[in-house]
């Protein structure tokens, strides 16, 4: 499946091989590591830049419209299954780009790609109706964008029982901080200090808010998204943070070892 999808912004699959328990799969060399790697890594040796406010939205448009590509422009439509901020992946110029489709599945031809489906995905993306019923729609995959977004804008993992009582799951304690503006301000990551418009906060925090409703009818295409996203974030590529550094490597490497790969998986979505 991996070598048929084919956009911007899906990491590229460069070629594969395979060598008795051990198969290789070489991907574009992505400079920058993942989302998460700078959320989360603020204030440690060594760690990346943190992103500011005009560089996130820019990944929120980029990974939106790689989840665009796949409901809407492949047929059938393909459900990631594994959306996260680990799995967004960031070039030289902090271009965002979807990987792992290991647990990616092929819906239906069907309104939102219904197909039922053991459980699978990472604690704190996985939509909850996916969760109770094993129902997996084209719209868990909106509910796992919006836990992306919800990062992006609090910088705040999905799961974190160290918080304080009602602040450990992230969509649960935003949800209803979204819509009232006296809470919206503080919930923010504070290395954003102020550099976003009010009138953009607002709606980016509005589109969370749709994705991570808890009925899958009321989140929104992610086509929507895609149209609600591209007035808020500035046409020039140049823009955003720059890690001043250079690396002779081209791609990266994947070695998966044949006995970890689960058998409802290899070759992803053709269960």
């Amino acid at each position: 499946m991996l070598s048929k999808l084919h956009s911007p912004y899906l990491l590229r699959l460069i070629g594969s091989c395979s060598e008795q328990d051990q198969r290789l799969l070489v991907y574009d060399y992505m400079a920058n590591g993942s989302l998460q790697e700078h959320l989360y890594s603020k204030g440690t040796s060594g760690s990346p830049p943190f992103l500011d406010w005009e560089t996130r939205m820019r990944v929120a448009l980029d990974s939106a419209k790689a989840l665009e590509y796949l409901h809407e422009h492949v047929n059938p439509p393909v459900i990631h299954r594994d959306f996260k901020s680990s799995n967004i992946l960031l070039d030289e110029s902090f271009n965002a780009k979807v990987s792992d489709f290991g647990l990616a599945k092929l819906g239906s031809d069907k309104v939102h790609g219904l197909v039922s489906t053991r459980v699978l995905g990472t604690h704190g993306y996985v939509a909850p109706e996916y969760a109770m019923t094993g129902h997996l729609t084209t719209k868990s995959d909106v509910y796992s964008y919006g836990v992306v977004l919800l990062e992006l804008l609090t910088g705040r993992v999905p799961v974190d029982m160290n918080r304080p009582p009602g602040e450990g799951v992230l969509v649960s304690w935003a949800l209803p901080r979204l819509t009232d503006r006296k809470k919206l301000v503080p919930m923010l990551d504070p290395v954003l200090e102020g550099q976003y418009a009010m009138k953009d906060l607002v709606q980016v925090a509005a589109i969370a808010a749709m994705c991570v409703q808890p009925e899958a009818d009321y989140r929104p295409l992610m086509a929507d998204v895609v149209q609600s996203l591209i007035p808020l974030v500035k046409s020039s590529k140049n823009q955003g943070v720059k890690i001043v550094a250079t690396t002779d490597l081209q791609h990266q490497v994947v070695t998966i070892h044949s006995s970890s790969i689960d058998s409802s998986s290899s070759g992803a979505g053709t269960n």
